[in-house]
C-alpha cells in the first residue's frame, strides 16, 4: 500500500468516528448506505460537524473570544478549498471531505454558502425571513445536496429527474434544520444567545408559534418523502430511516405543549428507533401526517 492510499483511509477512518460519536439518529441511518457512499457520507458529516462546534461553543469552551473563533472558522474554510483544488491536507478530516467532493462532483459552491451560514453564528442573533432563508440553505440545505451527490456518483439522470431529486433533498435538509431549531429552542436561546425563526421568541412561544412551525416542517418533509423511491437502492433505506427519525420527531413535537418545549429537549426514544430503522431496512417509506 502507498503512502497515500494509507493516509486516505486513516483520513477516512477518522472521519467515521465524528459521525458514531455525535449523531446516534445519522449514525444509525449511515448503517444502511451502501459502503462506498457511506464513506462519503461520514466523510461529508465530519468537516460539517466540526465546523459546528467550532461556532457553538468548542471553540469558545477552549478560551478562544469571538475574533479567535471567526479566524479558526476562516482558516478551516481556507484549507477546504484548498484541498478540493489540491486534493490533498495535512487535516485529516479535511482531507476526507476532499476526496468526496472531488469524486462525487461537488466543491464550492457548496462549501461557500455552508461557511457563510456558520460565520453567521458568530455575529448574528436574530433573523428576519431573508437571512433566515439564506441561513437554513447553507447550514443544512447544501449538505442536503453534497450528500445527494454522494448518492448519484455514477447514476445517470435526467434532468428532470435529478432537479427533482435536488428539490427533495433541499427540502428534506430545510426539515431537519428547523426540527433542531425547534427542538433547541430553549438551548440555543439561553447558552447561545440565538434566536432562529423570524418573529419567534422564547419567553413569549406559544401554540400557535408551534403549529405554524410545524406546518412549514411538514410541508418540506411531504416533498421530501415523495422523492425517496426515486433514489437509488444503494442509500434509499438510509434517507427513508431520516426522514422517518424526523418525521416521529415532528410528530412528537406537535404533542409536546408549547410551554413544555421551551424548556425540554424533545427525543425519539430508542425502540421507536429502532421500529423506524426496521421499517426502513425492508423499505417502508414514512408517511408524515396531514
Amino acid at each position: 500500500m502507498s503512502r497515500l492510499s494509507l493516509y486516505d483511509r486513516v483520513a477516512e477512518e477518522t472521519a467515521s468516528v465524528v459521525i458514531r460519536r455525535y449523531s446516534t439518529s445519522f449514525g444509525l441511518a449511515s448503517r444502511l448506505l451502501a459502503a462506498p457512499v457511506r464513506r462519503h457520507v461520514e466523510n461529508i458529516y465530519a468537516l460539517v460537524r466540526i465546523a459546528d462546534e467550532v461556532v457553538d461553543g468548542g471553540a469558545a469552551e477552549a478560551g478562544l473570544d469571538p475574533v479567535h473563533t471567526a479566524r479558526v472558522l476562516n482558516d478551516l474554510e481556507r484549507d477546504t478549498e484548498a484541498a478540493l483544488a489540491e486534493g490533498y491536507s495535512a487535516n485529516l478530516v479535511i482531507h476526507a471531505f476532499a476526496r468526496t467532493a472531488r469524486q462525487t462532483g461537488f466543491g464550492s459552491e457548496l462549501t461557500a454558502p455552508f461557511f457563510e451560514s456558520m460565520r453567521a453564528d458568530l455575529s448574528e442573533t436574530e433573523h428576519d425571513d431573508e437571512s433566515f432563508e439564506r441561513y437554513v440553505y447553507g447550514s443544512a440545505e447544501v449538505v442536503g445536496l453534497m450528500c445527494l451527490r454522494a448518492f448519484l456518483e455514477g447514476v445517470e439522470l435526467s434532468e428532470q429527474e435529478d432537479a427533482r431529486l435536488v428539490h427533495g433533498a433541499r427540502r428534506l435538509g430545510a426539515a431537519f434544520q428547523k426540527v433542531n431549531f425547534l427542538r433547541d429552542l430553549s438551548d440555543d436561546f439561553e447558552t447561545l444567545g440565538r434566536s432562529y425563526f423570524p418573529g419567534v421568541r422564547v419567553d413569549s412561544f406559544t401554540e400557535a408559534d408551534k403549529g405554524r412551525l410545524l406546518d412549514d416542517i411538514d410541508a418540506d418533509l411531504r416533498v421530501s418523502a415523495a422523492v425517496i423511491p426515486s433514489l437509488p437502492s444503494t442509500s434509499r433505506r438510509a434517507v427513508a430511516l431520516a426522514q422517518g427519525l424526523f418525521t416521529e420527531l415532528s410528530v412528537r413535537l406537535r404533542a409536546t405543549p408549547a410551554s413544555q418545549l421551551v424548556r425540554s429537549r424533545v427525543r425519539v426514544p430508542n425502540p421507536v428507533k429502532l421500529r423506524i430503522a426496521a421499517g426502513a431496512a425492508v423499505g417502508r417509506t414514512p408517511r408524515v401526517p396531514s
